[in-house]
């Protein structure tokens, strides 16, 4: 997987040299992480919590629903990670805080359980960033990267991993330099520790990124990535383990496409090589290569039934790829929702697509496109009385489905998403 990084500074997206010497900013943290997130998820880091210079979370909260991101900073306590789970977070990075304990340098193994246990340890990874302090010698630094722990690297590693589901892996000494990353520690914390390993820290060539994927790592990007020096597409077809793919009749591989829309419903599945995965990119389509003429073929572009692209994943072997797309028409060829169900599933979000279209292009006679703001309002009201007055099981069931169709209209009018609103339950119960 390739990791875009927005770190934040005085509420600014910046770029540090070796965590010291700023090198660029930016305002634009919305625009970045809906970018970002096509590619990856995203991590968002807190310099100024990580420095014990103050907090953006106010910056870092909406970020949070806008992108799969794992989030890191001066996490100090098993709550602040709970809440930023709460707020959307997918992943917490931990790192001063589990090699600090009683006021000298060890692994915090209190810390790392409290942790793991409020949020689960699938949530958790913890940051060994690391300094050479000897040839073939890596020592642990907290504190924004300023203080040396003693800890060994690979020792303090294999101390965590434990509690984690994933490690952090940054060169200091590299970090921010664009000059390469050190492969030797990469190699060895590959072999020593058995969680998944995401490096950072120099990172600024394509061959680079192959190398480190190829050692079965992932990938973070920083000041290359805002330099322009790699560019996400790029970055994530060449993380892709294009040995194990299926060779087409050009003995050039393919890797399988599995097709989603954004609500978890299977499509289609298909093939795609660098050059189809390229021009996914390119055009915000869904693009294959055609097994049967040999081509590259973008769905939809003779009937218009595109896959407008929302995001791409590979599996955790790199070898095939999922694809969360929004279908601009009947995805089968046989004018069927889908290559595997004839129906389109009834969802909330289907019922939501129906009432914008009711409203975008009301056809005579529709009932929906009559409901005005005073309106539905009041059937809402209504409905949620006769809600509470129904006694039998088909009565709920026939109340609540009035209510649920009133209540995304008032939704609606009111440009309020079904997404928002299971946004808000998953705050709720995850607090």
């Amino acid at each position: 997987m390739i990791i875009a990084s927005i770190d934040i500074q005085n509420a600014k997206v910046v770029q540090l040299k070796q965590g010291e010497e700023l090198i660029l900013q930016r305002d634009n943290a919305d625009e970045l992480a809906e970018d970002f997130d096509i590619y990856g998820e995203v991590a968002v880091i807190d310099l100024d919590a990580a420095m014990g210079k103050g907090s953006n979370i106010e910056m870092i909260k909406p970020l949070l629903r806008k992108a799969q991101c794992r989030v890191g900073g001066g996490i100090k306590t098993p709550e602040q990670a709970k809440t930023l789970v709460s707020l959307g977070a997918r992943k917490i990075i931990v790192g001063s805080s589990a090699f600090r304990t009683n006021g000298s340098f060890a692994i915090n193994i209190p810390f790392l359980e409290a942790v793991s246990k409020k949020i689960g340890r699938e949530r958790l990874i913890v940051a060994v960033d690391a300094k050479t302090v000897k040839q073939g010698s890596y020592e642990i630094v907290v504190d924004g990267w300023k203080t040396l722990t003693g800890l060994d690297l690979i020792e303090a590693a294999k101390a965590v991993s434990p509690y984690a589901c994933e490690l952090l892996f940054t060169c200091v000494d590299r970090e921010g330099t664009m000059t390469g990353i050190d492969l030797e520690p990469v190699k060895t914390l590959r072999k020593e520790v058995n969680c998944q390993i995401t490096v950072a820290g120099g990172v600024s060539t394509l061959d680079e990124i192959k190398a480190i994927s190829e050692i079965g790592c992932d990938v973070q990007l920083g000041m290359a990535l805002y330099t322009g020096k790699i560019n996400l597409a790029d970055a994530f077809i060449a993380s892709l383990n294009w040995k194990k793919g299926q060779p087409n009749i050009n003995d050039l591989p393919l890797l399988p496409v599995i097709v989603q829309s954004k609500d978890g419903q299977v499509m289609m599945t298909g093939f795609t090589d660098s050059e189809a995965l390229s021009e996914t990119f390119k055009r915000g389509n869904v693009c294959f290569h055609s097994r049967t003429r040999n081509k590259l073929w973008m769905k939809g572009e003779n009937s218009g039934n595109t896959l407008k692209l929302i995001r791409i994943r590979a599996d955790c072997d790199r070898d095939a790829i999922l694809a969360i797309a929004d279908p601009q028409g009947p995805v089968c060829h046989t004018g069927a929702w889908s290559c595997f169900e004839t129906n389109r599933n009834y969802t909330l979000e289907f019922l939501q697509t129906i009432i914008k279209e009711r409203f975008a292009n009301p056809a005579q006679g529709s009932y929906t496109a009559t409901l005005d703001d005073e309106l539905v309002r009041e059937k809402v009201m209504e409905e949620a009385q006769e809600l509470c007055e129904a006694k039998t099981h088909d009565e709920i069931v026939w109340e609540v489905a009035d209510l649920f169709y009133f209540s995304s209209v008032l939704m609606t009018r009111a440009g309020v998403t079904i997404e928002e609103i299971l946004n808000e339950l998953d705050k709720r119960h995850k607090k």
